[in-house]
């Protein structure tokens, strides 16, 4: 008897199945108002797209339909080229890649502490943009963020930023400094490759790897700290930085890669506080530093990728 029902009964069951997954199916509302388009999905608003001949300033809701603005979506504001300035509610929690890629208008943006989220090249190819204020809710900066915006001065990372993604900065030429926080553990590759304007950098104690090309080509670089964390500096990661005349290598880091300092003319000391790192090849192509080294680190010859070693006791 109990083999006999098996069968009705799994029918039963995969009935009640299917029909509580049809049921689980959220209804999608849509809407406009004030030029924006919107969805509502589960008592959220997203906006999903806008007007592109608003001009000037733009204020985004706080709520629309009584309900709560959480989320700016993908490619929402893309090539809205005449907005200048756009104010972005506490509300918001979420912005999608691409968001306002391409406004060629805008002059600076602030990133409320309630945005968790941002995706990739979010505000990519905004030539106007000269300031970014990223509140302290954005754990991640996606990749290509802001790359390309050749008008940047002034970056303000907030503190909980844990990431930066590759070529988050990519040839921003205006952009003369900038301060990693200390929780940051990850910069990606070329995130701030080309940016020749970049005069010094301090990067937070976090951070444990300094990525494939990171500074490549940042040709007016004179200082920068590498915090004792590191282990490892990646492939060209001070690639063509022609200015930058000395640097001190903490005794963390037991890696360097393939032509880190390529073409860096000016680098006359590169000081190492510990032993001898493995090495790429061509380490110092077209450079012509001095390696200084402690005397009581161990591994070191009378060169170090074919640069003469001498003690630190030793420097000018």
């Amino acid at each position: 008897m109990r083999s006999a029902l098996c069968p009705f009964i799994l029918a039963f069951v995969a009935l009640l199945v299917g029909g509580c997954e049809s049921n689980d199916e959220i209804p999608v509302q849509k809407g406009s108002i004030g030029g924006l388009e919107y969805e509502i999905k589960d008592h959220i608003v997203t906006i999903t797209d806008c007007d592109h001949s608003i001009a000037g300033k733009l204020e985004i809701p706080t709520t629309i339909e009584t309900r709560p603005v959480n989320g700016i979506g993908e490619h929402a504001f893309e090539r809205c080229e005449l907005l200048t300035n756009i104010t972005i509610p506490s509300s918001v929690t979420s912005i999608g890649k691409g968001a306002f890629e391409y406004c060629g208008s805008l002059t600076s943006i602030t990133i409320p502490d309630s945005v968790t989220s941002m995706g990739r090249a979010v505000f990519s190819h905004c030539k106007n943009l000269t300031s970014i204020t990223i509140g302290n809710g954005v754990t991640s900066i996606g990749d290509f963020a802001f790359s390309d915006r050749k008008s940047l001065t002034s970056v303000t990372i907030g503190d909980s930023v844990t990431s930066i993604g590759d070529w988050a900065f990519f040839r921003c030429y205006s952009l003369t400094s900038i301060t990693i926080p200390d929780g940051v553990t990850s910069i990606g590759d070329d995130a701030f490759a080309g940016c020749r304007s970049l005069t010094s950098i301090r990067i937070g104690d976090g951070i444990t790897s300094i990525g494939a090309g990171v500074f490549f080509n940042c040709t007016s670089l004179t200082n920068i700290t590498i915090p004792d964390g590191v282990t490892s500096i990646e492939d060209q990661a001070f690639s063509g930085c022609r200015s930058l005349t000395s640097i001190t290598i903490p005794d963390s880091v037991t890696n360097i890669g393939y032509l880190v300092f390529n073409d860096c003319t000016r680098l006359s000391a590169v000081t190492f506080l510990g032993d001898t790192p493995r090495m790429g090849q061509k380490v110092f192509n077209n450079s012509t530093p001095t390696i200084y080294r402690k005397p009581e680190a161990k591994g070191w010859g009378d060169t170090f990728a074919g640069r003469p070693v001498k003690l630190i006791s030793e420097k000018p």
